[in-house]
């Protein structure tokens, strides 16, 4: 049976209302999911409607253009942890990288993961802004960080997640590291399909219609009897 640990119910919107965040812990409960990822705002009444279930509170930093100063970054991580965050999806210096200030970019992530401490950090590295070459820097400068997790992108600039992108991430950071996938996984079909490219979390706002997929749901209970 498809995995609802999978999934990070997502809301970023900004006119995202209190009632729409409530009815998306609401629905997170109900799958299970593992975590909702909300706005900083949201943080708050999230970790408060999510009090004792292991769904996750995951906020963004520096969300989604990535060029906000470390210090800014750190700040608002510790707010978000300070305010229930169990997580935290932090955006990279897209243009530090690619004006290969790989230092700049290492202390921006490793700032946050230093934060962050035992909490899950995913750094998203907006995929679609990047080169091959700097995908695959990114990833390696995520990974020397101390990160938990690289994430292909935020959903808001050109282009979201792609098979090629997640396989190149995954290979990238071999196996004791996770591969989140986000932007524009609207249907089933494209949710297996990075997930068989080696992501292992999933940032989507059509979870509900993922999930409730038939064919999605027998393809993997299928493979877990084999």
């Amino acid at each position: 049976m498809l995995d609802p640990k999978l999934f990070d119910h997502t809301l970023l919107k900004a006119d995202a209302t209190r009632e729409q965040i409530i009815r998306l812990c609401e629905e997170a409960r109900e799958y299970g999911f593992a975590s909702v990822c909300v706005n900083s705002f949201y943080t708050a009444l999230a970790a408060e409607e999510l009090a004792g279930t292991d769904v996750k509170v995951c906020t963004v930093v520096g969300f989604p253009l990535g060029q906000m100063s470390t210090a800014a970054k750190a700040f608002e991580a510790s707010r978000a942890i300070k305010d229930g965050a169990d997580e935290i999806d932090m955006v990279i210096n897209i243009g530090a990288l690619k004006d290969s200030l790989e230092i700049s970019v290492l202390e921006d992530i490793r700032e946050v993961k230093k934060v962050c401490g035992s909490r899950v950090l995913k750094v998203i590295i907006e995929t679609c802004l990047l080169t091959e070459d700097e995908k695959v820097l990114a990833c390696r400068l995520a990974k020397e960080a101390g990160a938990d997790f690289v994430k292909t992108s935020t959903g808001f600039s050109t282009g979201g997640a792609k098979v090629e992108d997640v396989a190149l991430m995954r290979s990238t950071v071999g196996d004791d590291m996770g591969v989140k996938a986000s932007g524009g996984i609207h249907d089933a079909k494209t949710a297996a399909a990075l997930i068989e490219a080696g992501a292992n979390r999933l940032g989507t706002s059509a979870t509900l219609a993922i999930m409730n997929d038939r064919d999605f749901s027998v393809r993997y209970a299928e493979a877990d009897n084999k």
